[in-house]
């Protein structure tokens, strides 16, 4: 998986995890792993619920490239 780039307003977003766990960097990249984890549970649920008619074919990824 490829970084994400660095962009002022990411910043920003990554200042105020680091804020809400009170500068614990650990912390906050726990919080990430375990809402990642459960965004990926949710779109396994999501692309069984949905038929293919409706997405013409499509079926969502949870891997970036």
């Amino acid at each position: 998986m490829r970084p994400l780039e660095t962009r002022p307003e990411t910043m920003s977003a990554i200042d105020e995890a680091l804020a809400w766990h009170d500068g614990d960097a650990r912390a906050a990249i726990a919080t990430l792993i375990a809402d990642c984890a459960y965004l990926r549970w949710q779109l396994d649920l999501a692309s069984r619920a949905t038929g293919t008619g409706f997405t013409r074919g499509w079926r969502p990824c949870a891997d970036r490239d």
